[in-house]
């Protein structure tokens, strides 16, 4: 139990002041199942930092992202989908589709297969809550930088409920950089248009990882919640560090060594908004889990939405895509005006404590 706690609380050292500017996983020794021939994903958790500006807790926080040479970058467009990739200089040009069918991208990256698996692709992830906590935090596509915030819902900083037997959320959920879930683009396995955020992520592995840790992850499935009445994918992960990744590499894995997971994770988006007022969530393949393969074209597909958008090509409505380090794009600004955003903001000062409120347990009859 203690050791369950020290590493809730080592989740939550990233909203502490004294936590100024940090680069996720510097310094820690990295722990292989076996050897693999030098490769630059492996470097990409030391590549990137934050900065909290604002107070926690609070409508005003908010987690900025720096490269490591110390630029101001967003991690919605300026961190690379591909682990392995160097930030994107330029936006590829996007595929035509001559047959209608969804887009998809050749020639990704992949890290070599453990143990004689086939193929894996590696992907960077954005974390955006902690395993076991409430905070609702996300990438804020609405603001120049789209640094993380926390979700305000009827004037009131947004908390996802406990519902018995979870505490918060129960996997390290986040998004995959440099993805957009097109809002105008009706998907044709669910009949559903795109929620307009980077696709989500919840990452399965034993470690609770920290808010705004980069986590390198292979894809292992993906569930579609159809989330008022729109296509919000869940792609399943591990982190590639994690003691049991070079075991589970596809969605039949996961049923085998992690028994009820994949069935308390449907559970979990099936009730999370009732407390709320809220009706259950729907899911399309009837909360089905699609395979690895499945779940790699689809992140392919919203890859290449993000590419339309970053090249004027989408109607991107109120979403920013101010990005630093993807020269190509007409919305690529300079070091100085990035800087500028950052320190138009409040600076950092000390939380206040979260209501015992989020805490509570809420009981259903499911």
């Amino acid at each position: 139990m203690r050791a369950g706690l020290g590493r809730a609380w080592r989740g939550l050292l990233p909203l502490l002041p004294a936590r100024s500017c940090s680069y996720a996983g510097a310094g820690r020794r990295r722990r292989l199942v076996q050897p693999l021939p030098p490769c630059s994903w492996l470097s990409t958790m030391a590549q990137f930092g934050t900065e909290p500006r604002g107070r926690p807790h609070s409508p005003e926080y908010r987690l900025y992202f720096k490269n490591a040479e110390g630029k101001y970058i967003s991690p919605f467009h300026d961190i690379p989908l591909f682990a392995g990739s160097k930030e994107d200089k330029e936006v590829p040009a996007k595929r035509s589709k001559t047959n209608g069918s969804e887009p998809h991208q050749t020639g990704l990256p992949k890290k070599p297969p453990p143990n004689g698996a086939g193929e894996t692709v590696v992907f960077n992830m954005v974390v955006e809550v902690p395993r076991w906590s409430n905070a609702k935090m996300e990438i804020a596509t609405k603001e120049l930088l789209n640094p993380i915030k926390q979700d305000i819902k009827r004037g009131k900083l947004r908390y996802v409920a406990n519902i018995f037997p979870h505490k918060g959320y129960i996997w390290n959920y986040g998004a995959l950089p440099q993805t957009w879930e097109d809002p105008h683009h009706k998907d044709k396995d669910t009949g559903c248009c795109g929620d307009n955020d980077p696709i989500d992520v919840c990452e399965i592995g034993t470690k609770v990882h920290s808010l705004g840790e980069i986590v390198q992850v292979k894809v292992l499935g993906v569930m579609a919640l159809i989330d008022e009445g729109e296509t919000d994918w869940k792609i399943i992960a591990i982190s590639v560090d994690d003691p049991e990744a070079q075991k589970i590499h596809d969605i039949d894995d996961v049923k085998k060594h992690k028994p009820g997971y994949l069935e308390a994770t449907v559970e979990w988006f099936r009730f999370y908004k009732v407390p709320d007022d809220k009706p259950e969530n729907q899911f399309a393949f009837n909360g089905e889990f699609k395979d690895k393969d499945f779940a790699v074209e689809i992140i392919k597909s919203t890859h290449e939405y993000w590419k339309a958008l970053l090249h004027k090509k989408a109607d991107r409505g109120a979403i920013k895509c101010m990005n630093v380090l993807v020269h190509d794009s007409p919305f690529c600004c300079s070091e100085e005006d990035a800087r500028l955003i950052v320190q138009s903001t409040p600076p950092p000062v000390r939380g206040d404590s979260v209501s015992a409120e989020v805490d509570v347990w809420h009981f259903l009859n499911k």
